[in-house]
């Protein structure tokens, strides 16, 4: 829901802002992000639901997975590739619109509050004016993103602060050995541990949300906060449930439920591992997300001779990978540069590097040669 209606309010245009964010704000209606797909979580950016240009709009087609309460929103914010351009772009979709089929998913222990559903699109039409108009690329997306991995955080600390306030009271009241349980060194020494990591995960809260106001946050910021953050309200929370001794698998004294509820917060809104990587590729400049010495088997393999009008080369190079279905395919380059005045017998090619590029940053690379 939050991040839908930071989507929204960061992507739309004014008439989809004043038409949606009012009863969206008010809750009187329900909105729904959908990014994730069945092949697709931590590597979102290469998702494989397509939009396909129709007449008078969009034709949505293809998988989404674990959106909450899909079951009973109004509206859904939903990101599909855009055939044309192969970029990720984000459209409004109605509930009820033909072609759209939502199913629960069944079974989970944990956050059983939240409906998380498949959502199957099959030749889904959405109006030209349903279209997110900043929506036109995966980077736009970031800073949505970004936001809520902040809100998840604060999510992760009043987890913490409920499992600490059960304990707290649960220690005092509870009895062995003829004294409560709050006089035992171990157990106090748990309670500390509790409350130091629920003030410093607060402060760390703060922070983020001080750079955010000031429009200074920044992906990598946002990412460290959820991955540490998350990181010390599951370990927060299993203090508690230790504290509570068998009865902390009791849902009767809430901790348990909160020790299961903190797991899928750890992993959602990007894992603890990938935000660590968004955070320590700000950090070293260096991404070890898709590192470029991986294995791989090149999809398309050009082999190229011309002379040194390198910038002409490399705009029809541009010109033919953009075109391309855009899945993180990987284009194995060969490029063989003839000096421009050599003569007809002396064919001495001056030959690159074979360049492994992610179509991602072809243009950048290709332009630094």
């Amino acid at each position: 829901m939050s991040c839908a209606c930071v989507g929204a309010a960061q992507l739309g245009s004014e008439a989809q802002k004043r038409k949606y964010l009012p009863s969206l704000g008010k809750l009187q209606k329900v909105c729904v992000y959908a990014l994730s797909e069945p092949d697709h979580g931590s590597d979102a950016s290469t998702l494989c639901t397509t939009a396909r240009k129709v007449s008078g709009g969009w034709g949505l087609n293809g998988k989404k997975l674990w959106p909450a309460n899909s079951s009973f929103a109004d509206v859904f914010l939903i990101l599909a590739r855009n055939t044309s351009t192969n970029q990720i772009n984000g459209f409004i979709v109605h509930e009820g619109r033909p072609g759209m089929q939502i199913s629960k998913i069944e079974n989970k222990m944990s956050l059983r509050i939240v409906q998380n559903c498949d959502i199957l699109l099959q030749d889904v039409f959405v109006p030209e004016d349903d279209r997110l108009p900043g929506a036109n690329s995966f980077q736009d997306l970031v800073n949505a993103l970004s936001i809520a991995r902040v809100m998840v955080s604060w999510i992760s600390i009043g987890i913490a602060m409920g499992a600490y306030d059960v304990s707290l009271r649960y220690l005092g009241e509870r009895k062995q050995f003829g004294a409560p349980l709050a006089s035992s060194q171990m157990n106090q020494e748990k309670l500390v541990r509790m409350l130091g990591n629920i003030q410093a995960m607060s402060l760390l809260g703060w922070r983020l949300c001080k750079l955010h106001d000031a429009g200074k946050i920044t992906a990598g910021q946002a990412s460290l906060g959820k991955a540490w953050i998350t990181k010390q309200a599951r370990e927060t929370v299993a203090l508690g449930r230790e504290l509570l001794g068998g009865n902390g698998i009791v849902i009767d004294f809430h901790v348990g439920k909160a020790f299961c509820d903190m797991e899928s917060v750890y992993s959602y809104e990007g894992s603890y591992d990938l935000n660590a990587l968004v955070a320590a590729r700000e950090i070293t400049g260096i991404s070890a997300i898709r590192p470029a010495s991986r294995s791989y088997s090149p999809t398309l393999v050009l082999n190229i001779e011309c002379t040194e009008a390198s910038i002409y080369l490399a705009v029809v190079i541009i010109k033919l990978i953009s075109q391309l279905p855009r899945e993180d395919k990987e284009i194995l380059l060969h490029l063989r540069i003839t000096p421009r005045h050599s003569s007809a017998h002396e064919k001495k090619c001056a030959t690159l590097p074979v360049f492994a590029i992610s179509l991602v940053s072809v243009s950048e690379t290709l332009f630094s040669m």
